[in-house]
């Protein structure tokens, strides 16, 4: 997401790299340059003229003196600028309240019942509360089979409405089921039009006065850039939402979106879909993506990534084998398979700092992850024996592997080849002092 904006701020930091101390002229190129990125990556006008305002004023005070370099001291600024837009801090959302009822409203499309899913997950797995998904879209064919099909999926249990075509009589039923049965939190999916009108506004307002909810997540999509600030904007205006669950993160979205309907709106953004599966849903951290707008990477998502993919007990057992030097190909078809629990590489690799910066154009990363795929085919065709003593590969066994996973020979050795540097890297750090390794890593 927002690579094209994350390129042009990235020239203007290395235009003022040179420079001994910041002029007035500095100023104003880098501020053209800014204005020009947020415009082109659909910021709302109004937005980016406030903006590029806030920085202005910033740049010229007295904290230029103060700066290291003209560089830093306009990263710094433009990277608090940016926090500031997406919404200072991260707000958590309010499940209290039996049931409390969270509401997805938006436009047709923006992705409202996949996400009223993936936010029943959530709440499940990280908040520990029992949800009730409620299908109330009756104009859209086949939402309510959606959702009955994606409450399966995920484990989460699901009112049946398919003999039921009044959303109010919906709300009612679902109402007394989450109370009878002791549903904690109720996740009710709304209908959509293609354009705002009178008579769903009305109809969602019915509804709210009949549900009470907590809260009223506003979906937006951002592949459509202004259309989903304007929307955002005429949904408050009618229904006073909570917040805003951002979809679409992961695809070619310019960002206007994310970058305008928290200041446009006076609502934070809550949530964020990052992906197509269930569980590609993140809490919104307006520090954290502003640092992934400037190239500065994520690490504290990407901990947490790791740390809910990996099982502790295999990491101790992964850590004694390394001590011992005993690392072995299952232990890296487990390794290669965290990877991929944690999201597409590319989204991994932008969370490391300056990553960005050395990843491959041209689709790259797509053709890597196929190559560990590729590496995972391979290790699955070999027996357990020959994958805990990889020694014994000898020809035959090469081309039989190479056969079953639908690879080459030559693929086979580049594989050995990788797994034998891993292994001395491993061997290395295994016979490090952790005191002194901690102290390197920055983590003691």
């Amino acid at each position: 997401m927002l690579e094209s904006l994350q390129e042009r701020l990235a020239r203007v930091t290395k235009t003022l790299r040179g420079e001994g101390h910041l002029t007035e002229y500095h100023i104003d190129s880098a501020l053209r340059e800014i204005r020009t990125a947020l415009l082109g990556a659909d910021v709302n006008v109004e937005v980016v003229g406030r903006f590029v305002e806030r920085v202005r004023e910033r740049a010229v005070g007295k904290e230029v003196l103060a700066s290291v370099s003209p560089a830093q001291m306009v990263t710094r600024i433009v990277h608090e600028e940016l926090v500031r837009l997406l919404g200072s801090e991260t707000v958590e959302a309010d499940f209290k309240g039996r049931p409390a009822v969270v509401m997805m409203v938006g436009l047709q499309g923006a992705g409202k019942t996949t996400n009223a899913a993936k936010m029943a997950l959530w709440i499940k797995e990280k908040k520990g509360l029992f949800p009730l998904l409620v299908p109330a879209d009756t104009s859209r064919p086949a939402a309510r089979e959606q959702l009955l099909i994606l409450g399966e999926k995920a484990g989460i249990p699901t009112v049946d409405t398919r003999d039921m075509d009044d959303p109010e009589e919906i709300a009612r039923k679902a109402m007394r089921e989450a109370m009878i049965k002791g549903y904690q939190v109720l996740v009710f999916d709304t209908a959509g039009r293609l354009h705002i009108d009178d008579e769903l506004m009305a109809q969602l307002l019915r509804l709210k006065e009949i549900l009470k909810p907590k809260q009223i997540l506003f979906v937006a999509d951002a592949m459509t850039g202004q259309d989903a600030v304007r929307s955002a904007r005429a949904y408050h205006e009618q229904l006073d939402i909570t917040g805003v669950f951002l979809t679409k993160l992961d695809g070619d979205a310019r960002g206007g979106a994310a970058l305008s309907v928290s200041e446009v709106v006076g609502r934070p953004i809550l949530f964020a879909g990052i992906g197509e599966r269930l569980e590609d849903i993140e809490v919104f951290h307006p520090e954290r993506m502003a640092g992934r707008i400037l190239g500065m990477g994520d690490v504290l998502t990407l901990v947490e990534k790791a740390q809910d993919v990996v099982d502790e007990r295999k990491a101790k057992r992964l850590e004694a084998k390394m001590r011992k030097n005993r690392f072995d190909l299952e232990d890296l078809r487990d390794q290669l398979g965290n990877l991929k629990k944690m999201g597409p590489l590319k989204q991994v690799m932008e969370m490391m700092p300056g990553m960005n910066k050395m990843m491959p154009e041209g689709g790259a990363t797509e053709v890597q992850e196929q190559q560990l795929k590729r590496m995972e085919a391979c290790i699955d065709s070999m027996t357990p024996k020959e994958r805990r003593h990889p020694q014994i590969l000898n020809g035959p066994r090469k081309r039989r592997i190479a056969k079953g996973s639908g690879t080459s020979v030559e693929e086979i050795n580049r594989l050995l080849r990788q797994y034998g540097q891993m292994r001395k890297l491993m061997k290395r750090l295994g016979k490090a002092d952790p005191r002194q390794l901690k102290r390197q890593l920055g983590i003691g």
